[in-house]
């Protein structure tokens, strides 16, 4: 069943670049792993401390091992700076 996910970040004040750096580094390998459909980063034109990523994802088990990456494991690192609060994760099933 595809998985979407909706992430939701919010930088620290000061931190909006490097959220966006550290964001835009996920996609090109996320993308290249396996199950993963589509990646991609948004801002919010009138708050640009917050950001999402919505993803989608062949199944459960593809998105869960996306958490194991190098890259994944790395930019937890650095939000654990830069984030004014935990992340935010949405996951949703089409309806039926």
């Amino acid at each position: 069943m595809t998985l979407f996910v909706i992430a939701e970040f919010l930088a620290a004040p000061g931190q909006h670049d490097r959220l966006r750096t550290a964001l835009e580094a996920l996609i090109e390998p996320t993308l290249d792993e396996p199950g993963c459909l589509a990646y991609r980063a948004y801002a919010d034109p009138n708050e640009p401390a917050r950001m999402v990523i919505v993803e989608r994802w062949e199944n459960r088990q593809a998105f869960d091992e996306h958490f194991t990456t190098p890259h994944l494991r790395h930019a937890q690192r650095v939000l654990d700076r830069i984030l004014a609060r935990p992340l935010t994760l949405r996951t949703l099933v089409e309806a039926p």
